[in-house]
């Protein structure tokens, strides 16, 4: 089936969605679903911020990462640490290979920067510098939707970076709000840190033990609720509309109503 843009591909691995899915959550129900989940994540956050610390595995452990929270914002029970290592052992491929290709396109951003930054001062450098710095910022929100498509579809790791791309710019004002509010909440860890140098070796290392509790956690659950409706409503959704009895079970794990021959024939004789 050729899809959206004719780039999609609806073959997949993990859990399917229904076409009648909940509407998109509030920031109420974040914020209220992130402190009910707050204990629950708080191990997981160590052993991510552990993992992710050589960068280049940071594709495993975000594989990982991204199902808990995909099974907490969509309201289902996860086994925490137990379905963070399961999901890693099943994707750990394309997981490994995209942390890599994440690390070395980093770095490459960042000599850049640092190259035209401190260059001779001019239009083209200025240009350049620019040119940059937007690569970097598309190359971050993409990330908001790599993952996700690697543990859910059954996508070659080309399709995933080409797909992330075109969510930029069809979920762009989700994007921008999850992207600052991520950029906030940063600001005010190393805010914190800032106002209080004087005492910096006793505030740095509780900053870093307090962020490596909660920021994973808080990241990868306002990725979901930003990124998952974009990917179900152009992905997910056209797919089951055409197959609407596919993968029944598989959808019902996520919480989602199901329409069924079954259900219409209850609601006809009602």
């Amino acid at each position: 089936m050729a899809g959206f843009f004719g780039l999609f591909n609806y073959e997949k691995e993990g859990p399917g969605i229904a076409k009648d899915a909940p509407k998109k959550k509030t920031i109420f129900v974040f914020v209220e679903t992130f402190f009910r989940n707050f204990w629950k994540f708080i191990p997981i956050n160590f052993v991510y911020s552990v993992l992710s610390l050589a960068q280049i595995t940071d594709g495993l452990a975000s594989a990982g990462f991204t199902h808990v929270a995909r099974q907490t914002a969509r309201d289902k029970h996860s086994f925490g640490l137990s379905d963070f290592f399961d999901t890693i052992k099943k994707n750990w491929k394309q997981a490994l290979v995209s942390g890599i290709i994440n690390t070395l396109v980093y770095i490459l951003l960042f000599f850049d920067i640092y190259f035209f930054w401190f260059m001779k001062k001019g239009t083209l450098s200025t240009v350049c510098l620019a040119f940059s710095f937007c690569i970097l910022f598309v190359f971050t929100v993409m990330q908001f939707y790599i993952p996700t498509m690697i543990i859910t579809f059954k996508f070659k790791l080309k399709q995933v970076y080409k797909n992330a791309y075109k969510f930029f710019f069809i979920n762009l004002k989700n994007n921008l709000i999850c992207f600052f509010s991520l950029a906030l909440s940063l600001a005010v860890y190393f805010g914190l840190l800032y106002l209080l140098q004087a005492y910096w070796y006793i505030v740095l290392p509780l900053e870093i033990i307090i962020f490596a509790a909660t920021f994973p956690g808080y990241r990868f659950l306002i990725v979901q609720y930003c990124a998952f409706p974009a990917i179900k409503k152009y992905i997910i959704d056209p797919y089951y509309k055409e197959h609407p009895d596919e993968d029944i079970e598989k959808r019902r794990d996520l919480g989602l109503e199901i329409e069924t021959e079954e259900k219409t024939e209850e609601i006809t004789e009602d």
